[in-house]
């Protein structure tokens, strides 16, 4: 364990001062539950202080970045940044999925490509860096990911965090009728079904979009159902939300 530490601290460029802050970071609810009797606590209460950090820090630097925006423009480019979705790509930058402590029942399910797992595990670093040296300790690693992220988006562009709602705007500009979905197949068990879902303006087909949920086959086919009307004109960021030129 001690090496396993010492590689992932080289690897944020940050060594703690309680390497146990560290593990405990790392120990998600399920290898602790299954090692009571050689672990500590698991990063549930880390990963709840670690998400107000995260949040700190990340309006610091969208305030610094973009000082013309308003309190709710500012409160779409922080509701990005710190979803799920943001928070393990995060994680993933840091390798944090090979650190991660995990029980036998997670690991045969593939947790560590769980994005609720990912993002969790790297908002419990966040809040053990923050106890472990404060808040200088804890920008340093994410404002870094942020700064290549974010640093390039001008923000006299908008962002959208929903294509459907997105694809509907549009049509309603255009004053065109709703988009409409149908579900056009569904496969595989109850545990693990996937969808085929369409999109149309009127009867013309635009495009079509396979997932794991209904929800989110359509905000897929919504996606490329704006690609291929607007095309270069979007920018993604993550996998439900874009700039959008004005």
């Amino acid at each position: 364990m001690n090496q396993k530490v010492a590689k992932f601290e080289k690897k944020i460029g940050v060594e703690f001062r309680d390497k146990e802050l560290l593990v405990q970071a790392l120990t998600h609810s399920s290898y602790a539950y299954e090692h009571q009797q050689k672990t500590g606590k698991d990063n549930e209460v880390l990963e709840f202080l670690g998400d107000s950090v995260v949040g700190l820090v990340l309006a610091d630097f969208f305030i610094s970045r973009y000082p013309n925006l308003s309190e709710g423009e500012l409160s779409k480019y922080k509701s990005v940044a710190a979803s799920s979705d943001s928070l393990s790509r995060f994680g993933q930058k840091i390798r944090l999925d090979r650190y991660i402590l995990l029980g036998k029942g997670e690991e045969r399910s593939d947790g560590r490509k769980k994005k609720t797992i990912l993002a969790g595990a790297f908002e419990a670093l966040i809040g053990a860096l923050y106890l472990d040296q404060g808040y200088e300790a804890a920008q340093k690693v994410l404002r870094p990911m942020l700064e290549k992220s974010y640093s390039k988006i001008d923000s006299q562009k908008f962002m959208i965090d929903n294509y459907k709602s997105a694809l509907q705007e549009y049509f309603q500009k255009e004053n065109l009728a709703p988009p409409v979905y149908k579900t056009l197949t569904s496969m595989g068990p109850d545990h693990k079904k996937a969808f085929i879902v369409e999109v149309y303006l009127g009867r013309y087909p635009l495009a079509k979009a396979k997932g794991h949920s209904k929800k989110s086959a359509e905000q897929k086919a919504a996606h490329k159902a704006l690609l291929s009307l607007l095309g270069r004109k979007m920018k993604a960021l993550t996998a439900e939300t874009f700039i959008l030129k004005k």
